[in-house]
């Protein structure tokens, strides 16, 4: 049985959404590749139509969208998905996953092409994770408790050395 974990991009609110499938409606998604579009229903998300933007397989390693098939590959690569070079002209041979959705996939990437009348948020239900440029509430600073007692008997316990000496 297939199961896949679905990020889901929304531009309107930049916020993703994660959802899991599993069945016959993830046997729906298997065969589709990168930059396909297929309708929400798939997924509870009436009137939605999403598009593929990657993904990853069960050890992590990223789809890219030139590499045709769905199985894995060593890939000389000079920049993209999958490799950031560290210095200008950098070139490596990686491993890449293919651009085809297969059982070995564990997440899929999407975007909302077109919305439905429902808010993704309540239809989803949960929350979204923040996007990478939207700031955090930032959480209060934890008050520590000075204690002046224990200072102060370390000065006279050093005074009390150099007065021994």
């Amino acid at each position: 049985m297939v199961e896949f974990k679905l990020a889901i991009g929304d531009k309107k609110s930049k916020k993703t959404y994660k959802t899991t499938i599993s069945g016959p409606d993830a046997e729906k998604l298997v065969g589709k590749k990168i930059g396909e579009m297929f309708r929400g229903e798939i997924i509870s998300l009436n009137g939605y139509e999403l598009e593929i933007t990657g993904g990853s397989d069960k050890t992590g390693v990223p789809m890219r969208k030139d590499v045709s098939g769905q199985t894995r590959k060593k890939v000389l690569l000079t920049k993209g998905v999958g490799f950031h070079a560290k210095s200008s002209g950098q070139r490596k041979r990686k491993s890449i996953r293919g651009n085809t959705i297969s059982n070995d996939t564990a997440q899929v990437n999407c975007k909302v092409i077109k919305t439905g009348k429902e808010d993704l948020a309540k239809v989803l239900g949960g929350e979204a994770k923040p996007a990478e440029g939207e700031e955090k509430p930032a959480e209060e600073p934890k008050q520590e408790e000075k204690t002046e007692e224990p200072a102060k008997e370390e000065e006279s316990t050093e005074e009390e050395k150099k007065d021994e000496a």
